[in-house]
Formats: structure tokens, C-alpha cells, sequence
């Protein structure tokens, strides 16, 4: 059984920051369960260009508002508390925080943990 708190990875090596998000990494690929669980927060005003051609990401907003948009269809969902979205097809999207948005992300591969964005919004591939 694995227990975490949310508390206990915040200011640590699990809580990994970029300009436009912060994502604090609950559950990884060391803990063998084969996903992995982010905690995210989408900072207000912000678009983050995003690519997970690696991995299946599924994302359940908790707080705040936004959208996301297809970038190649031009597609655009409302992201509101209650709402899930995923990105089965590895679809590239655009990640809209009208307000700081609290998300919960689930990955796919799982992710080692210090994963950031590379210049096309992906997660570098998964080693085995």
C-alpha cells in the first residue's frame, strides 16, 4: 500500500515547475503501479502548448476554469470543475488557464518525475 500527502511533495524534488504550471508528482514509474499521478496546477492567464506523443494522459479539473483547444481541428472544450478530458490519440492541444486551474493528471507510460516540456510540448519517451 502506498500513502502520500499532497503536503509532503510540495518544495521538494517531486514539485516540478515551469512558467506556465506547477505539478507535484504523487505517484510515479519507481512505484510499479504503471501509471503515474500529477497533481498540476495551470496558472491564470497562461497558454501552454502541449504534445504528449509518449504517453496517454487522462485530466479531472477540481478547481477554476479554462479550455482546451485541438490544434489541429481547432476543437475547443471548457474545462470547469467536474470536467474530464483525454488525450487518447496523442493529440496536440493547446492548455488555455482562464483562472488558476488545480488538475488531475494521470500519465500513461508512467513518468519518472522530472519531466518537463521539450520545444514541441512533449515528455521525452520512456526509457525501460
Amino acid at each position: 500500500m502506498i500513502v502520500r500527502y499532497l503536503e509532503e511533495r510540495v518544495g521538494t524534488d517531486f514539485d516540478v515547475a515551469a512558467s506556465t504550471w506547477n505539478s507535484r508528482r504523487l505517484l510515479l514509474k519507481d512505484d510499479g503501479v504503471g501509471f503515474s499521478l500529477h497533481d498540476t496546477i495551470i496558472k491564470a492567464g497562461t497558454e501552454t502548448p502541449i504534445w504528449y506523443k509518449h504517453h496517454v494522459e487522462a485530466v479531472y479539473c477540481i478547481e477554476g476554469q479554462g479550455e482546451v483547444e485541438l490544434v489541429e481541428t481547432g476543437e475547443k472544450h471548457a474545462i470547469r470543475p467536474g470536467m474530464l478530458y483525454v488525450l487518447n490519440g496523442h493529440e496536440k492541444h493547446l492548455l488555455r488557464g482562464a483562472t488558476d486551474m488545480r488538475m488531475i493528471c494521470v500519465f500513461s507510460p508512467p513518468c519518472t518525475g522530472q519531466e518537463v516540456h521539450d520545444e514541441e510540448g512533449a515528455y521525452a519517451a520512456p526509457q525501460s
